[in-house]
């Protein structure tokens, strides 16, 4: 049996209060040790838009290094009720999760993305796994 550690990633807002049960979520899903976690203030707006590109490098550096380095086989983007980076209803918010979802598929073919919704419980939702599948 491997005592070889398992890394996941998860691009998530800044807010402290979705931190929590979107690593706990990860964990149990993926059976996984650790949780790399890139924060943002509404990081879906950042990567649906593009803007600014100084963030969305960043964001893209951090994952290659936790891909490359640390094999992590997922990566969660999370949005959530309540986004002070970000405050618009949540169908638009999941737009906005799936194009940056498709933007990292083109950048990391190789990984599982998983789109996850935090409402307004502190509760995970996933919005679609089905066309984000490494």
């Amino acid at each position: 049996m491997s005592s070889e550690k398992t890394f996941v990633v998860a691009i998530n807002c800044l807010d402290g209060r979705v931190q929590d049960c979107v690593n706990r979520w990860l964990k149990n899903i993926y059976r996984a040790d650790y949780v790399d976690v890139i924060t943002a203030p509404g990081p879906v707006k950042i990567l649906s838009s593009g803007e600014p590109e100084f963030m969305v490098a960043s964001i893209q550096k951090c994952l290659t290094v936790s891909v490359e380095e640390h094999h992590s086989p997922a990566l969660a983007i999370v949005a959530h009720h309540d986004c002070a980076g970000n405050p618009l209803p949540k169908e638009e918010q999941v737009g906005q999760l799936k194009v940056a979802g498709e933007r990292l598929r083109a950048r990391f073919p190789e990984i599982d993305i998983r789109l996850l919704w935090v409402d307004e419980n502190w509760q995970v939702q996933e919005i679609e796994t089905a066309i984000l599948q490494g």
